[in-house]
């Protein structure tokens, strides 16, 4: 701590004496530094807004888009082949409440869970972007990503009486790469109002799938593989530009100097 005589010089309104700056220690100082590294994050309590909407639509886009109902709904139609219409609404209902608690469970402890395995978000952030961003090339290509589901779970999930759950809830919709954007998108929340707004778009998007699923052959007839073929490269289009921002947010905050 430095002392400084002339503590009585005079500054402007508002501006901190100079005696002020001397006598600032250094957990202060770390302090300074955090804000400064933040100063590009506008909160809405400075502007006046109540939500910061543009982050919470954002997110939900970037879910919507991994998760992709439409581009689902043939391995839906394949996966309950058979079943009575109350049944294949049913296993709708259990995959859309599946997908619903692990995005949420996600939001809410994923970053105490990468804390416990000593992983910075940033990393995280360029792992969740690559895995995004070779989700996006399949979805591109129109084809299942590995990521969501291999052979042989494919052909394990045949088997299964009861594929609400497992497998079209988790991989096939929440999968490693909507749980990694929901862990990245809580921890880039300006605020506790935006993670609570965050949570209440992912249970949006639960409904969303539950009432796709639940008009799987309606629109499979309407939109065909070709239609929903189309949606699913829009879609991965949307994801790719996400997952490369993503990527190069990450790379950003570890390596700094990249910025210039």
């Amino acid at each position: 701590m430095f002392v400084v005589p002339a503590a009585q010089e005079r500054a402007g309104p508002g501006e901190p004496t100079f005696a002020a700056f001397a006598t600032l220690r250094p957990v202060d100082t770390f302090r300074r530094r955090e804000v400064g590294a933040r100063a590009d994050r506008v909160l809405p309590a400075e502007t006046g807004a109540i939500l910061d909407w543009t982050f919470i639509i954002k997110t939900g886009i970037s879910l919507l888009a991994i998760l992709n109902p439409l581009g689902a709904i043939p391995l839906f139609l394949g996966l309950t082949e058979g079943m009575e219409t109350t049944g294949r609404h049913r296993t709708g209902r259990s995959a859309s409440m599946a997908v619903a608690i692990v995005l949420v469970t996600a939001v809410w402890f994923g970053q105490d869970i990468l804390e416990i395995f000593g992983v910075r978000i940033a990393s995280f952030q360029i792992g969740g972007g690559v895995l995004a961003l070779l989700m996006a090339i399949d979805m591109l290509q129109a084809r299942l990503s590995p990521a969501k589901q291999t052979r042989e779970e494919a052909r394990e999930a045949g088997s299964r009486e009861s594929v609400g759950v497992v497998p079209l809830g988790i991989p096939l919709l929440a999968g490693p790469g909507s749980i990694s954007l929901a862990i990245v998108g809580a921890e880039q929340a300006p605020g506790m109002a935006e993670t609570v707004g965050l949570t209440l778009t992912i249970v949006l998007i639960g409904l969303i799938t539950w009432a796709v699923l639940r008009a799987a052959d309606p629109i499979g007839r309407v939109l065909g593989r070709t239609g929903i073929n189309i949606i699913t490269r829009l879609m991965g289009l949307v994801l790719a530009a996400i997952a490369i921002e993503f990527i190069a947010t990450g790379m950003a905050a570890l390596f700094p100097g990249l910025l210039g």
